[in-house]
């Protein structure tokens, strides 16, 4: 029988599975049929006929149903609303700054968030016209209908599919209960749940099925997901209930790991082993790089007070700060010219003494798309320059003029790409560092170059005049997450071992402010080290910033480290903030921390440089590895 929930349907006219205008479904006598010309068996037929009998969903006017077509958010929610109007409100209602008054669905999408079945986007947006994945599906179902697993979601997952690694954290617990339930439907193969892929229609036929016909959906039960169904036919002798992985499990290496999102490089494991203290090295109010014996001293000095971990500046002030030839042969200049760097390579001494002193070496791009204005590359490749709205292209930072590079154009892209996998390939580096300067001060983008691909991509419309715009925004982040994707890729290509780390700002100040969507480049694989700088001297706030639920769901998947502010030279930070801020660190049972930067360890504070490094003393007192993802174990 169909469920109680769906009794006031008859009373709403239907549309194609109550997708397109009414106009449209109401056109043609087919489509008030439950015979399609297009399901002949098809997997899915009985399942499309029956909720067509029963005026749940249609097809279209020319008598097909199209069971391989794709489903938009908008259609989905318009489908949700006419199969759940009966749902309570859990929730104000909001306006999604992407859905006009007068947009088709509006009046679903708005009922289905306040019923709890759909949410949105950053930004309040909804992306209507986005095809909505298999893992929204469910999760919107779940989500509306209250339903949560009895059992660990990580249990569940781990007995139902084989890519459950790749089900996103955010969405664990309402598949884990889907699956409970028998809403999930695989097909062809049961035990691949495939959660980033598109739905199809019949897809969510059968999910529909699953949901609202109580004892007699017509869905074949072989498609349909079970919880211990994978261990049940690798593992005969396991006892029902128990949990993979467990202490019990015959292989526990070969458990599912728990990363959220599918990840480019093979599937590691992460465990919260060690502590990472690091520290950067800049060239900014530092003597530190410049000179052989200021390199030697500063690595003997951290190797003694058990530090693990140096991240060197490599790209700064338009320049590198090691001899490349990328950046020679782009705009003539081998390496910032500087009398302290004449003749030597930075990079390969850091790296030599921190295999000696068994300390990992990432370098760090510190500039990322940013050049100071009067720059070399600056001046030799304008058309490289991005700028506002008014034409202008200088952003200050404190006295400095800066200019940006287009994140977006093709040629820049290939440069910053080029001087990375030139360090990749010609050092022994652990790892590769960028933050927020890998993405773009939101008021920039207005340039030749970016308006006509916005314009070719969007129908023709021009970017709005408003840099904060949510579309304008979301698509210059999406972009600066496609080439960090690329970045990626490319480097594990060459040096699969290679670590992707990120020192971003917190996320909503790095999306508003310099689009760089470090939770989605996460969430999809991109880093495999984060360290959030959190430059608070107020504790409650540093311990707000450690609570945000981005900060979170990151550490589940991959070392999590904190940015701690050491000093600056007109902000001296006192010892006691330091060792507090490091105590609710370990409370936490974050990775650990990193320092900016290494000149302020020692000097501008009120207190004696020996009286410092000797508190530092106390707070390491041995030696730690850093953390760090490992492969999974295979037999």
């Amino acid at each position: 029988m169909i469920k109680k929930i769906i009794r006031s349907w008859k009373r709403i006219a239907i549309a194609t599975l109550g997708w397109v205008p009414l106009a449209i479904a109401s056109s043609s006598p087919a489509v008030a049929e439950s015979k399609f010309s297009d399901i002949q068996d098809h997997w899915a037929a009985s399942c499309i006929d029956l909720l067509a009998q029963k005026r749940i969903l249609n097809g279209y006017p020319d008598g097909t149903f199209r069971p391989n077509a794709s489903v938009t958010r908008a259609e989905f929610a318009t489908l949700l609303d006419i199969a759940f109007p009966d749902a309570e409100s859990v929730r104000e209602p909001i306006r999604f700054v992407d859905i006009p008054t007068n947009f088709w669905a509006a009046r679903p999408i708005e009922a289905v968030y306040e019923r709890g079945f759909l949410a949105g986007y950053l930004g309040k947006i909804f992306n209507p016209n986005q095809k909505i994945p298999r893992v929204q599906v469910l999760v919107g179902l779940s989500a509306g209908l209250k339903y949560s697993p009895s059992r660990v979601a990580a249990e569940i997952l781990a007995g139902a599919f084989e890519d459950a690694g790749d089900i996103p954290e955010y969405a664990r617990n309402a598949i884990a209960a889907a699956t409970e339930r028998s809403l999930v439907v695989n097909y062809p193969n049961v035990s691949q749940f495939n959660p980033n892929k598109e739905a199809t229609r019949a897809e969510v036929a059968a999910f529909l099925c699953q949901t609202l016909i109580d004892g007699g959906s017509p869905v074949l039960a072989e498609y349909v997901a079970r919880p211990d169904a994978i261990v049940a036919t690798t593992d005969p002798n396991r006892t029902p209930g128990q949990n993979p992985g467990s202490e019990t499990n015959p292989n526990p290496g070969s458990a599912v790991d728990p990363i959220s999102t599918p990840r480019p490089n093979p599937k590691p494991q992460w465990r919260n082993i060690g502590e990472l203290r690091g520290v950067w090295l800049t060239n900014i109010d530092s003597d530190v790089l410049f000179s052989r014996e200021g390199i030697a001293r500063a690595m003997q000095r951290l190797s003694q007070l058990n530090f693990n971990t140096v991240y060197p500046a490599v790209w700064n002030w338009g320049y590198t700060l090691y001899p490349s030839q990328v950046a020679e042969r782009t705009f003539g200049q081998k390496i910032e010219p500087d009398p302290g760097l004449k003749g030597r390579d930075i990079l390969a001494e850091i790296i030599q003494h921190g295999r000696d002193k068994d300390l990992r070496v990432i370098p760090w791009f510190e500039f990322g798309f940013m050049a100071p204005a009067d720059s070399e590359l600056a001046r030799s490749r304008p058309e490289w320059i991005t700028n506002r709205f008014d034409g202008t292209q200088i952003k200050m930072e404190g006295d400095h003029p800066r200019v940006w590079l287009n994140p977006f154009h093709p040629d820049v892209q290939q440069f910053i790409l080029d001087l990375v996998l030139e360090i990749v390939t010609k050092y022994d580096v652990d790892g590769i560092q960028f933050d927020d300067h890998f993405g773009l001060p939101s008021e920039f983008g207005y340039d030749e170059f970016t308006v006509a691909l916005y314009k070719k991509e969007n129908g023709g419309q021009s970017p709005p005049e408003d840099q904060k715009d949510p579309k304008w925004t979301r698509w210059r982040a999406n972009k600066i997450t496609e080439f960090k994707e690329r970045v990626f890729k490319e480097i594990k290509e060459l040096k699969q071992d290679c670590i992707i780390s990120l020192s971003p700002n917190p996320q909503r100040f790095s999306y508003e402010f310099f689009l760089a969507d470090w939770e989605t480049w996460e969430r999809r694989g991109y880093i495999e080290e984060l360290i959030v700088q959190i430059y608070r001297d107020d504790l409650n706030i540093f311990i707000q910033e450690l609570e945000r639920p981005e900060v979170e769901a990151a550490r589940t998947h991959i070392p999590v480290g904190i940015g701690i502010l050491s000093g600056l030279k007109n902000r001296p930070v006192s010892m006691e903030q330091i060792q507090k801020q490091l105590e609710v660190v370990r409370e936490k049972k974050f990775s650990g921390v990193s320092f900016f930067f290494y000149e302020s360890l020692w000097n501008w504070a009120p207190v004696s440089p020996e009286s410092r490094e000797a508190a530092l003393a106390e707070l390491f007192p041995e030696k730690i590895s850093a953390p760090s993802l490992v492969e999974q174990q295979t037999e």
